[in-house]
């Protein structure tokens, strides 16, 4: 390891040039998107409710079931990337979900603040889901305990 000073302090880099913080940012993603997650899933059951969310999902032509394993996604893969359980598989497990959102809203533009939401935001957030699978769960993950 080598140490060396930026404006902001001394920072420790690996053989590799990765910084000691980098574990910590990993995490700090991972969270955001557990976060972000859970916040979707828990939507749908406590202002939209089941019946209001299967209802939209069979309005789009879809199979109310979806609307349950949608949920179902949103709830336990946030539960799972807040706790760094299976990270990298969780990431890649909840990318379609997000693709599929995205599709429900390409019809309304790029912007998700355009009317009925755009698809910029989903499609971001696969990104970032794909972005965490590569990464890993970062510091503070029950995978790392589990090792």
């Amino acid at each position: 390891m080598t140490t060396s000073t930026l404006s902001s302090g001394p920072v420790t880099r690996t053989h590799t040039g990765a910084t000691a913080l980098q574990p910590h940012a990993i995490a700090l993603l991972r969270v955001s998107l557990g976060v972000m997650a859970l916040a979707h899933g828990l939507l749908k059951v406590f202002v939209f409710t089941l019946p209001g969310t299967v209802a939209y999902f069979q309005s789009l032509g879809l199979p109310g079931f979806i609307a349950y394993l949608t949920i179902l996604g949103e709830v336990g893969g946030g539960l799972a990337l807040l706790l760094g359980f299976y990270t990298r598989w969780v990431s890649l497990a909840m990318i379609p979900l997000l693709l599929g959102a995205a599709s429900v809203h390409l019809g309304n533009g790029w912007m998700f603040s355009n009317a009925g939401g755009g698809w910029e935001f989903p499609v971001f957030w696969a990104v970032a889901l794909l972005v965490q699978a590569g990464l890993g769960g970062g510091s503070f993950s029950v995978e790392r305990y589990l090792r």
